[in-house]
């Protein structure tokens, strides 16, 4: 009789030791995924202010027709990305890798995000910079929102409550930043819908790489994705509209192709860390936490580009930051540790 509650006793904490353990490991896998959202949101926020950069030097700054100089612009950027991380996969020994999830469902699934987020997004973006200025940032990012509605729809990643109150601070405060229009834009209008058609695109873009990034190694993927993504932009402003000319003399020119070299290399991190946060913490929360790019690449416009510091950029911000830390957690959490 007593061995055998000895035995259950055994069993019990066994089973408890085994949860205590699952509970670290998910801890820890929960705790990546969000470091992983952040610099995301913190390299592309970086990248945004460098390709503005590179954009203000001759031939891109002079360039005849709307998409020219944007799609250039783009489509070197994420070569440059695309060639980051080809050395990084060589030293890792996994340039075969590449060929291969190009011939599985996931990998040809992700390549159709490829599209939606390089040339699609990612042009309509550089468009809307153009035109609006830092503020297509904030606009853009309300792509969160999109990735987690479709995510819901075609995932059946539904999200709770306290995500869907995050999101919708992050699209308030993009609002807000952008609610009074500023001085020196172009064309402000259509430079916003050219922001909000790259949200839709990073939106479905998001769903897509949660789908395939769970089944195949994340450092691959976005590999594949910055070098198709640089290949087909490069490709469409080439042969479609004829701009072969601004392409050589851009690759000619120091500058500008230094500058869209560091903002490539500033790419590759983001899209690599927000492929493994999408993966691990699921597509709502990663995009959340990536959308703070909108703060950072604000905050470094008024740095480093001259942007003017408006109320409704600082309020916008704080709201967006806001939004991700709800998504992210409980505030609540923060109150109870303090009790406790």
């Amino acid at each position: 009789m007593n061995s055998q509650k000895s035995m259950v006793s055994s069993q019990a904490v066994t089973t408890n030791l085994a949860d205590t353990k699952m509970k670290a490991v998910n801890k820890k896998f929960q705790a990546n995924g969000i470091t992983n959202g952040i610099v995301s949101g913190l390299t592309y926020g970086i990248y945004s202010t460098l390709v503005v950069v590179a954009s203000g030097y001759d031939p891109l700054m002079s360039a005849v027709g709307l998409l020219s100089a944007p799609f250039i612009a783009s489509g070197l950027n994420d070569f440059f990305a695309g060639l980051w991380l080809l050395i990084f996969n060589w030293k890792k020994g996994r340039l075969r890798e590449l060929g291969r999830t190009l011939k599985t469902k996931p990998g040809q699934m992700l390549v159709i995000g490829f599209l939606l987020g390089g040339p699609i997004a990612n042009g309509a973006y550089l468009v809307g910079l153009v035109l609006a200025g830092a503020y297509a940032i904030p606009i853009s990012a309300t792509c969160s929102l999109f990735g987690a509605l479709f995510s819901w729809i075609f995932l059946k990643q539904r999200p709770t409550k306290r995500v869907v109150l995050g999101m919708v601070m992050c699209v308030l405060g993009a609002i807000t930043i952008n609610f009074v229009k500023p001085e020196g834009a172009p064309n402000f209008t259509l430079g916003i819908i050219c922001a909000l058609i790259a949200a839709v695109a990073w939106g479905l873009e998001g769903v897509f790489s949660s789908f395939g990034g769970a089944m195949i190694d994340t450092d691959v993927a976005v590999n594949l994705r910055e070098l198709i993504s640089g290949v087909v932009a490069l490709l469409i402003i080439i042969v479609l509209f004829g701009q072969f000319p601004l392409f050589k003399e851009t690759l000619m020119t120091v500058k500008p192709m230094l500058w869209l070299a560091l903002a490539g290399l500033s790419a590759a991190v983001s899209f690599v860390s927000w492929y493994k946060a999408n993966s691990t913490i699921g597509t709502a929360v990663g995009m959340s936490l990536n959308v703070t790019y909108a703060f950072w690449g604000v905050i470094f416009s008024v740095m480093f580009l001259g942007q003017a510091l408006s109320p409704t950029i600082v309020i916008g911000s704080i709201i967006i930051v806001c939004g991700a830390i709800v998504v992210t957690m409980n505030p609540l959490d923060l109150l109870k540790k303090k009790e406790d």
